[in-house]
């Protein structure tokens, strides 16, 4: 669904008629995440408004250019926020503890692209045709009757292009390219957002990377494929999970894999799976039933077991919703 006109002009007189506000997004944020964060937190802030910036996890190293970013707290101020937006979570819990149980937030204001995504704001814009996030926060900007300017713009950007796999994905809209284009004209480097998410990676995320891909599965029918990450990888390697962002690029590419998995263990007994699919399988669905939500492309849950174990029920429940 999207936001309707009146929902828009609430959550535009909600700016204006507030002075602090706290912005969040999902636990191990990527890039729209943090885009779309630090794009809201940078046009706020250029508006004159007391402005907190908490994400439960650390900024990806590749976002750290992004303007607001050192600005980033991991503990909740003891404060009271008039207005929390809460953006790109898919569910209310990913937010963390933190936000979720907090006495000192008086509303919430919802943002976010993910099909299915919870009515848990007094405002909820939830658009699943949207490209990003960042793509909402511009709307919301115009919405406002501002421009965005060039901190702001590098932000939704960065979001975007990251969010629509560098406008590979089926996501890449008109309105994507449009407001690429547009921030493109208020000065933002193409080049330089390319390099600082791609070409800039850490010897530890290659070391892991190669140990990831020779746990490389097929299926029988070679419709799926799947990576691994476990915790003796990250032993063997320092790298940590920031450093698996995209590696499920990797089985996805392959000439006829539909749908790619990516296995990344949390603890002893508990792996987070991540789907990505393009197009004729409905992943959403399949990570919803093992208790997990996302897009029609792209969505993930956590499932407790062996990797064997983890591994064997997955790919039978996709063979199962073929």
């Amino acid at each position: 669904m999207t936001a309707t006109k009146t929902e828009m002009a609430a959550i535009a007189a909600e700016i204006t008629n507030n002075s602090s506000f706290l912005i969040t997004s999902h636990e191990s944020p990527d890039p729209d995440a943090v885009g779309s964060t630090l794009a809201l937190a940078n046009y706020l802030t250029s508006r004159g408004k007391d402005v907190t910036i908490y994400l439960q996890d650390p900024v990806p190293a590749s976002c750290m250019f992004l303007p607001m970013a050192k600005d980033v707290v991991s503990e909740l101020p003891d404060r009271d926020f008039e207005v929390c937006f809460v953006l790109d979570i898919g569910e209310f819990r990913r937010a963390g503890k933190a936000i979720t149980t907090s006495t000192r937030i008086n509303r919430f204001i919802n943002v976010d692209h993910h099909l299915g995504c919870e009515n848990f704001g007094v405002h909820n814009v939830i658009d699943p045709t949207a490209c990003a996030t960042a793509a909402l926060i511009y709307r919301i900007i115009k919405e406002c009757g501002d421009e965005v300017d060039y901190p702001t713009g590098l932000c939704i950007y960065t979001a975007i292009l990251s969010d629509t796999g560098s406008f590979h994905y089926s996501n890449s809209t008109p309105e994507a390219f449009a407001i690429a284009g547009e921030m493109i004209g208020k000065g933002v480097n193409a080049w330089n957002v390319n390099e600082n998410l791609y070409e800039s990676e850490p010897l530890q995320r290659i070391a892991l990377l190669a140990l990831a891909l020779s746990d490389l599965t097929i299926s029988q029918s070679g419709e799926y494929a799947s990576v691994t990450v476990t915790l003796d990888m990250y032993e063997k390697t320092g790298a940590t999970a920031e450093d698996t962002d995209r590696f499920i690029n990797y089985p996805r590419s392959i000439r006829g894999v539909e749908v790619a998995l990516f296995f990344r263990q949390i603890d002893e007994n508990s792996f987070k799976i991540g789907f990505r699919s393009k197009g004729k399988i409905n992943v959403a669905a399949v990570s919803a039933s093992f208790g997990g939500g996302g897009h029609h492309n792209a969505a993930g849950c956590t499932i407790n077991g062996t990797l064997a174990e983890v591994k064997k029920l997955v790919f039978e429940r996709l063979e199962q919703m073929r």
